[in-house]
């Protein structure tokens, strides 16, 4: 503007000067005309073009602390801040709140508001569109999302920086996924869990483990097994990798899976709670396996929800529901279509198993019979051999190599939640053989016992819903500001009857402790007073007796004189 009115100065002012101007500041040539006048009439306008002289409507902190009070919901901010003023206008003190106090005629109160000393006083109120507008310039997008919905909201607003590429097997990362879906498992409708580890350089993925229900230790443990074998049928890819990241669940932090991953030199990298972003590969991979998986498959229960009259009978997914045994099956075949025919983007059109195998970093592998003894837990005591075999939690197991070996000292290792089967080895770690359950159980003692288990949970839920029913406490609606009235007469008689049964029930009320009162404690105890008195008596000391009695002596006492 400073050279535009120079040139106007010395005459030389044109039109191509003027929409050459424009052009360089991004606005037409009748609004450079505009600031040229502006500058004209006050030369400190020159310095700003276009920039508002007057006052304009701001948020300022009291009205951030109301939108913090109000979660976010700027309609309610500003009807309190007509509220506010309108009370100021008909007298109301500030001290009071928006229900209290002599309320203006015309004037509506907000009920649940902030108090109106808590309100700032604005003159004048701006209008509605005003505040929306002046909220979105002053507040970003994540601060309107965090005062709505929280933190976690404001976080999706964030940036993030990206990890410095990396090379293969330097970071895995880890995590259980629940499949939307039923299978049938040995005739039960259950949800399974995939435990799998994927690379996070060439989002390859090196080990999967399908559990029918929920995840545990050794579902860890052997997805580990299979991540680092490279032979068929889970290789190429594999290796043991520098870090694996995870979150704090207990099944990833347990002892086994800490010191399986220490004994290969593995890092645990375990990341704070509820911070999914931090571990992002393997999350991506949830998401894409629930999209491009599980959506396609029979028993797939996140999709629409189907009318009742359909539902009607056996559970939803019951008549189309895969066995476990091929949804296993449906698994690796993903995943091996993931590592061999998916190009992500992120790869530049090559697939996970080319970028693995165009790396030229070294990969380190371990023996299989020492990834073996990795990922067994250790029972962590010696154990002797004997002639029943070995004791392991109160159950014994026996082999045909233990003929011959009775008082051997052995340690048992053991895969988490596999009782059926152990591995013993000698007191140095060597591996001696496999052991069975010696006294297990027949197919029809388990499979009575499942239903005697089943039929005791059902008699159990149902209890517990009758007892809620009892325990149900039913108010009357109301139209008006009454205290709360409860419903659900009961007689006295009935109440007699239950109360009489509570107590018939109760074990500690039918004791009586003070029946029979201890004994006393011998006189050199130190006795506290309060304990004494509550004791029985002692009993009366005996009278010497007379030797003149016709009594007969004791069997072991002997008259004074007698010699043996």
């Amino acid at each position: 503007m400073r050279r535009l009115l120079a040139l106007r100065a010395r005459g030389g002012l044109s039109r191509q000067h003027v929409r050459l101007a424009g052009e360089c500041l991004g606005a037409s040539e009748r609004t450079v005309w505009r600031w040229l006048a502006e500058a004209s009439q006050s030369p400190e306008a020159a310095a700003h073009p276009g920039a508002r002289h007057t006052s304009r409507f701001e948020i300022t902190a009291e009205i951030r602390v109301l939108l913090a009070y109000w979660h976010g919901n700027a309609s309610a901010v500003h009807r309190q801040l007509v509220e506010r003023a309108a009370a100021e206008a008909g007298g109301v003190p500030a001290h009071t709140s928006g229900a209290a106090g002599p309320v203006p005629p015309g004037l509506v109160a907000v009920p649940g508001g902030a108090a109106l000393s808590q309100v700032p006083l604005l003159d004048p109120v701006p209008s509605l569109l005003t505040f929306l507008r002046a909220l979105r310039r002053d507040l970003t997008a994540g601060e309107r999302a965090g005062l709505a919905s929280g933190p976690e909201a404001a976080r999706a607003h964030d940036v993030f920086g990206k990890r410095p590429a990396s090379w293969r097997n330097y970071a895995w990362e880890t995590d259980h996924v629940q499949a939307p879906l039923l299978v049938d498992a040995d005739g039960d409708l259950v949800r399974p869990w995939i435990t799998w580890f994927i690379d996070t350089a060439t989002k390859v993925i090196t080990g999967t483990a399908v559990t029918p229900g929920h995840p545990s230790r050794a579902s860890v443990l052997a997805a580990l097994r299979a991540a680092v074998v490279r032979d068929d049928p889970y290789g190429p890819a594999g290796g043991v990798p520098e870090l694996v990241r995870m979150d704090r669940g207990k099944d990833f932090l347990s002892a086994a899976v800490t010191t399986a991953l220490g004994a290969m030199g593995v890092t645990v990298k375990d990341l704070p709670a509820y911070s999914p972003h931090l571990k992002g590969t393997v999350e991506s991979l949830n998401r894409a396996a629930d999209r491009m998986l599980f959506a396609a498959l029979p028993g797939y229960t996140a999709g629409p929800t189907r009318p009742r009259s359909e539902r009607r009978g056996r559970p939803a997914g019951a008549l189309s529901a895969l066995s476990f045994q091929d949804f296993t099956a449906e698994v690796l075949e993903w995943t091996n279509w993931w590592n061999t025919a998916h190009r992500p983007k992120a790869l530049s059109g090559r697939t996970p198993l080319e970028a693995w195998q165009a790396d030229p970093t070294p990969v380190t592998d371990i023996p299989a019979a020492d990834l073996w003894a990795f990922t067994l837990e250790d029972d962590g005591r010696p154990r002797k051999l004997t002639s029943h075999g070995v004791s392991w939690r109160g159950r014994t197991y026996t082999a045909a190599w233990m003929t011959g070996q009775t008082g051997r000292q052995v340690r048992v290792r053991y895969m988490p939640h596999h009782d059926h089967e152990i591995e013993v080895c000698d007191a140095r770690g060597r591996h001696l053989g496999p052991a069975h359950l010696a006294d297990a159980a027949t197919p029809e003692q388990l499979q009575a016992l499942r239903e005697a288990r089943a039929e005791r949970a059902r008699r159990l839920r149902a209890d517990t819903k009758a007892a809620e029913r009892l325990r149900r406490q039913r108010f009357a609606p109301t139209t008006s500001a009454e205290p709360a009235q409860r419903l659900g007469a009961v007689t006295a008689a009935q109440a007699d009857r239950e109360l009489a049964a509570a107590d018939y029930t109760d074990v500690a009320r039918l004791a009586l402790p003070d029946l029979i009162p201890p004994a006393p404690p011998p006189a050199y105890w130190r006795t506290p007073p309060a304990l004494a008195a509550s004791t029985a008596p002692a009993p009366p000391a005996s009278a010497p007796a007379d030797p003149s009695a016709d009594v007969a002596p004791e069997p072991d006492s002997r008259p004074a004189g007698d010699a043996t």
